[in-house]
């Protein structure tokens, strides 16, 4: 498995991210530079596309094959997409604050700290489903990281419901494009593929 090793704090400046979008809340010292040239079309593009890959920490074979998989489904393809990314199960983990940044949330998803439905799955692109109840498995609850999660306060999207004693969530609903706030334009996305 690929994993990208870029300093966090660098790759936000360049990609114009606020680190808070990915769970870390640092400030960079650096002021970011500006540039006085005025990006092409294409420059955009892939910007925004390298933005989504970097916010929701996937490589990009996998970034491509979601996409077409949107592409495929009926709706508007970018809010598809979306979508998709939104209900990887790394992602819900990390919504239902079961862990403090989408890259720990992979990590914990991967060691099998999770069971859906009552079944382990290790699986971070796992795409849920309304109804899905996310659990921290029986052994891994009393580790000093779930205690340390179990505290923490923090807010949760409407389309899920999570139950902070018993370090579970459930899926209500599919999440609609207003209830995403990750700073994506997507359809920059859909115009970079659709070329």
């Amino acid at each position: 498995m690929a994993v990208n090793r870029d300093p966090i704090l660098k790759r936000c400046r360049s990609l114009q991210i606020d680190p808070s979008h990915l769970g870390i809340f640092k400030e960079s010292k650096r002021t970011p530079q500006r540039s006085t040239r005025k990006m092409s079309d294409f420059g955009l593009q892939l910007r925004e596309k390298q933005r989504a890959k970097f916010i929701y920490g996937i490589q990009e074979k996998q970034f491509r094959n979601t996409f077409e998989k949107a592409a495929k489904k009926k709706g508007i393809t970018g809010e598809n997409f979306l979508i998709m990314l939104e209900k990887r199960l790394d992602n819900v983990v990390y919504r239902m604050g079961l862990s403090t940044t989408r890259r720990e949330a992979r990590q914990l998803v991967v060691h099998s700290h999770f069971l859906v439905n009552g079944k382990k799955v290790n699986i971070p692109s796992y795409q849920v489903k309304p109804g899905d109840v996310i659990k921290v498995k029986e052994k891994s609850v009393s580790s000093p990281k779930f205690q340390e999660i179990k505290e923490m306060t923090v807010g949760i999207p409407e389309w899920l419901t999570v139950d902070r004693e018993k370090l579970e969530g459930t899926v209500v609903a599919d999440p609609t494009r207003e209830q995403i706030d990750t700073p994506i334009e997507e359809r920059l996305i859909v115009e970079f593929y659709s070329k």
